[in-house]
């Protein structure tokens, strides 16, 4: 058997409900890891090792006691730290909240712990999940990025540290760091995970997003949180059903729509070399389909939607406590508040008809398939890469997937699949088979 810390979330359930190792066990081999890599790879904000085994012992005691928590019974997981939790530390990677502790848990991290999940610690995130690069490094090339902003969230499950770990999408920081750190992400549906407790920029755009080691892994974490919030109007995640049980229905070979959206100029050659080896290779599977007119402007409706959101909730307290934000923060807020308040309500009315064009495309195919970055890692640490790969697709709030298939330069590279909003257990259904048909 693989150490235990290498194991999928779903192995490592299934060890742990057989008897074959404990939580304790497990979280030994997780911190193990840790030890091993932290110095270079960097990933967490917050892990105290004794709270750590103190929580898994206690699911130890649990099980022995005859009680099963739930599916994660026993599996550790790492919270990116601008998700809220009542035994540590929330900071959001900022000065602005240095020493926070708000003593409660997040809505989803209360169904975890529901669930069975030991949360192992608090993962790195950039600054307010910005785009300033933090300290995490990429654990396949140290001199490289893990992305962001979901950094340490990624990296950690990367480098074997975690098996799952949450992180958080309002451009593209749940499917870059995937791909980056070479594991598979999954971003929601918007309104499938409960938002409570989580550090809002975006009201229409932020979703809570998961990684694992397996397509099955995040179907696991995922159907764990899922719930319906009355407090949030995109919520609808308990009117659906099991995203496990979707996933697992025996399915035809899917048929994929290929599309290289407007953000394919910018990506790399080796990266669209990549990406069409994958088209070849599904043959009549995989039809090249190019954008409805719709989506001619969907870069620039992300953008304004982003910024003029941003500024109800990150303006007043930068403007209170600059010197406590980053130069970088900053003029990204000078040039939000630049957003015409016209702009804004255009780009949120263009959100329906072109969701509506993609419907129409996605009656005809099980996905789309395109790439998740403009590349690998970016080498260096002046940026966290590009998000115009991702950024359309949080947009219409549809879900996404990125699978660890490609490499280009000896550094992982996704494959992403997009669904219908709503259809997330379907999406993870044709993800899992391109998975298993990718080599995985």
């Amino acid at each position: 058997m693989a150490k235990l810390n290498e194991l999928t979330a779903s192995a490592a359930a299934r060890v742990l409900a057989a008897g074959e190792a404990s939580a304790e066990e497990l979280m030994l081999s997780c911190l193990d890891r840790v030890a091993e890599r932290d110095e270079t790879v960097r990933a967490w904000a917050f892990l105290d090792p004794e709270l750590a085994l103190a929580n898994a012992r206690a699911a130890d005691a649990s099980r022995a006691a005859g009680y099963t928590l739930g599916p994660l019974h026993g599996v550790p997981v790492g919270i990116k730290d601008v998700i809220e939790t009542a035994d540590m530390p929330t900071e959001n990677g900022s000065d602005l909240f240095r020493g926070q502790r708000t003593g409660r848990d997040a809505d989803c991290v209360a169904r975890l712990r529901n669930a069975g999940a030991v949360i192992m610690g608090k993962t790195v995130t950039t600054e307010l999940a910005n785009q300033t690069p933090s300290k995490t490094r990429n654990p396949h090339n140290p001199e490289h990025s893990p992305g962001g902003s979901s950094a340490g969230s990624g990296a950690a499950v990367g480098d074997f540290q975690v098996p799952l770990a949450l992180g958080t999408q309002t451009g593209g920081s749940v499917i870059r760091p995937g791909s980056f750190n070479g594991i598979h992400a999954m971003k929601p549906s918007l309104g499938l995970i409960p938002r409570e407790g989580v550090l809002m920029q975006s009201h229409t755009l932020d979703t809570v997003g998961v990684y694992g080691r397996s397509v099955e892994d995040l179907a696991l974490i995922a159907d764990s949180m899922a719930a319906f919030d009355a407090t949030d109007a995109f919520s609808f995640g308990g009117r659906r059903s099991s995203l496990g049980a979707d996933m697992a229905l025996e399915t035809p070979a899917p048929r994929f729509a290929f599309l290289e959206t407007p953000a394919w100029p910018q990506a790399d050659d080796g990266a669209q070399k990549a990406i069409e080896g994958v088209v070849d290779g599904l043959g009549a599977g995989c039809v090249r389909e190019s954008l409805p007119s719709p989506f001619d402007r969907i870069l620039d409706f992300h953008a304004a939607v982003m910024a003029a959101e941003m500024v109800p909730y990150y303006g007043g307290m930068i403007d209170a406590s600059p010197e406590k934000a980053s130069e970088m923060i900053k003029a990204r807020l000078a040039e939000a508040r630049k957003v015409a308040a016209g702009d804004y309500v255009e780009a949120v009315l263009a959100r329906g008809p072109i969701n509506d064009s993609l419907s129409l495309l996605l009656d005809r195919y099980d996905a789309v398939l395109c790439l998740p970055a403009t590349g690998p890692a970016p080498h260096g640490f002046a940026t966290t890469g590009s998000a115009i790969f991702n950024g359309l697709w949080t947009y219409l709030g549809v879900p996404c997937v990125t699978l660890p298939r490609l490499s280009v330069e000896g550094l992982p590279l996704g494959v992403q699949l997009v669904g219908k909003p709503g259809e997330d257990g379907k999406l993870l259904r044709v993800a899992r088979w391109l998975d298993r048909e990718l080599g995985g």
